[in-house]
């Protein structure tokens, strides 16, 4: 019996929050597109912790949504509790979190892609790539069939070769006990791909109903939900919201953990892969910082229709007797019940410093790649990748320019160059400490920055991008007219001063000027601002960060503009640096090995110092002056 032969313009393998951005870009952008999985119970799991969010990672996600990606979307559909971390430090760090309704996240995103036109979803296991002189042609299946295409994308999350580890049990099988794809590594081995083996962890998940939530923190959402989504209607997302609970671990718990190393596989020797430095096990933690004699602990509810209860940050690898024995000692779990164990999951994912910044593999044409499977870690950070990495799939099949974003522009320029420049031997996570620019990069002016981007992929609505448009015009006249509005120190304004504490005024200012102060604000000042209309909560949050940090804003812009300059200058790919004089050999080494795109690129290498960029910088001078006299 003949096997199965289909035709489509791009296959996506894997179908979690990376796989389904990518599936859900490239068949909204008209092409013919099918989406593999090994279960269909499967698609936008999250298998480890219940939220979307959090410091850095909120930034990706609302980076995602101005693009014309889906999970702030889903997420607004499906959180159970929201509030922005960092509310008290400055708006660069401010970044949204949401605890989501697991199953019904899930759910939400599944139909979304069954109701995409142009997408086709397949429960299988693919198991090899097809490459035919250095170009991608199509993907089999385990059972034979063959899917022509013009291009694929890579997603495989965790399911790789999956190992999932607690204790001495050991089970061959992806997250949640699902089907582990044991097939493809060996055929991207074959066609010259390198592999690394990475490892996670997951905590364990309780009954709500055996913990006593007296001795433990209420957490509580905010008052005034504040949606993910530029598109959602803010008013549709206040709700009742659930609560999250705040515990510690304590000496007790720390020395069983303690007297019970020696069974855990991650110190015994039986864990081969690396794992995430930021998100260590609770072992790692007390290992790790002996000093501390207490960790947080976070009760968070899976879903609003199940008693499960995740415990974060005592992700673990222990034996099922050492959990039971460790959390047992922590407040308000004395008589915890535990519905799925803790454990550790190892899985192949590939060294990312073999695709280019667009994610597409530097030796095989039409092929790319996003997600876990890049060597990162989270959702959020799959989920760009993953659309980036289908957006640019799609863009080469219609012949257009590859989007890259750059460190100046976005988070996800920051993650993916430095997943595709920097040497990265563990999952790798987003932090805001990588942004450079990160008070130009904040969460709340992710449209401004990228609606646009997006709109030219053809993933933004014109009326989503006319918004923008409004809401740029907006603030630009009102920051003008606050510049040149002035007040007198007349009974009116002094009295609306001393109330915030605030200086008085000896002669005029203008109401910019006293925006700037740190306790005033641009609503503080609305009785004495006879001219100003009636606008919308974001636009007036803009206003105020503009004219309050206007100062720091305009140096970090000349900051972007000196590093534009350097990306810039590009350098060619297929350049052999040993023909460059002067170049150390370290030098020559790293820039063989990684072929950077600029020498903005080539001045993040490891290994390359400010000495070899001047050699660079002189050589290009000499080649471009060579190519005007010919």
């Amino acid at each position: 019996m003949p096997n199965i032969e289909e035709t489509y313009d791009i296959v996506v393998v894997g179908a979690g929050h990376a796989g389904c951005e990518a599936a859900l870009a490239t068949a909204r952008l008209g092409l013919k597109t099918i989406l593999f999985t090994v279960s269909v119970d499967s698609i936008a799991m999250m298998p480890c912790n219940p939220n979307i969010g959090g410091s850095s990672k909120g930034h990706l996600v609302r980076e995602l949504d101005a693009l014309g990606g889906e999970m702030g979307k889903n997420i607004d559909k499906t959180f159970i509790q929201s509030k922005i971390l960092n509310a008290s430090k400055g708006p660069a760090v401010h970044s949204l979190r949401a605890q989501a309704d697991k199953q019904a996240y899930s759910r939400e995103m599944r139909r979304t892609l069954e109701n995409t036109d142009n997408l086709v979803i397949r429960q299988a296991e693919v198991a090899e790539i097809v490459v035919e002189d250095g170009k991608l042609t199509g993907v089999k299946t385990v059972s034979g069939a063959c899917y022509h295409c013009k291009a694929a994308v890579l997603a495989t999350g965790t399911y790789l070769k999956a190992r999932c580890i607690y204790g001495d049990v050991s089970s061959y099988t992806g997250p949640n006990g699902l089907q582990a794809a044991n097939h493809l590594t060996d055929s991207l081995k074959a066609h010259g791909i390198e592999m690394y083996r990475f490892k996670t962890g997951t905590p364990a998940r309780v009954d709500k109903r055996s913990i006593d939530f007296t001795k433990m923190e209420e957490q509580f959402g905010d008052e005034r939900v504040i949606p993910f989504s530029f598109s959602t209607d803010p008013e549709s997302v206040q709700k009742e919201q659930v609560s999250c609970w705040l515990t510690y671990t304590n000496e007790r718990t720390h020395e069983i953990i303690r007297s019970n190393l020696e069974r855990s596989p991650l110190f015994s020797g039986s864990i081969e892969g690396t794992g995430p430095r930021y998100c260590p096990s609770i072992e790692d933690k007390v290992v790790k910082f002996p000093d501390k004699d207490r960790h947080q602990v976070f009760i968070e509810p899976e879903g609003l229709d199940t008693n499960e209860m995740y415990l974060g940050g005592m992700s673990s690898s222990l034996p099922e007797d050492v959990q039971y024995a460790m959390y047992r000692t922590v407040p308000g779990l004395e008589q915890v019940q535990i519905v799925r164990n803790a454990y550790a999951i190892e899985y192949d994912c590939i060294n990312s410093r073999q695709l280019r910044p667009s994610l597409e593999f530097k030796n095989i044409e039409g092929l790319f790649s996003g997600g876990q499977f890049n060597g990162s870690s989270g959702y959020e950070e799959a989920a760009v990748q993953g659309f980036m990495a289908g957006v640019n799939a799609a863009l080469k099949i219609l012949g257009r320019e590859a989007v890259v974003l750059d460190r100046s522009e976005a988070y996800i320029g920051v993650l993916i160059d430095d997943l595709v420049t920097k040497e990265n031997h563990e999952p790798y996570r987003m932090m805001t400490s990588r942004a450079e620019y990160r008070l130009l990069l904040r969460q709340d002016n992710a449209d401004l920055r990228l609606r646009e981007i997006g709109y030219r992929i053809g993933l933004v609505s014109e009326t989503e991008y006319q918004k923008v448009l409004y809401k740029e015009a907006k603030i630009a006249s009102e920051v003008q007219r606050l510049e040149h509005t002035n007040v007198g120190a007349n009974a009116k304004v002094q009295a609306i001063l001393e109330r915030h504490g605030s200086t008085l005024l000896k002669t005029s200012a203008t109401m910019a000027e006293l925006i700037r102060r740190p306790e005033l604000s641009y609503e503080a000042l609305a009785e004495i601002d006879a001219e100003r209309e009636e606008l919308a909560e974001d636009i007036v949050q803009q206003i105020n960060i503009n004219i309050k940090y206007e100062g720091y804003i305009r140096r970090q812009k000349q900051q972007v503009s000196q590093f534009k300059k350097m990306e810039k200058k590009k350098l060619d790919i297929n350049m052999d640096y040993s023909q460059v004089g002067s170049l150390r050999r370290e030098a020559v080494q790293k820039l063989n090995l990684y072929k950077p795109e600029s020498i903005g690129q080539a001045s993040r290498i490891a290994g390359v110092s400010p000495a070899d960029l001047s050699v660079l910088m002189v050589y290009l001078e000499q080649q471009r002056q060579q190519k005007r006299q010919e």
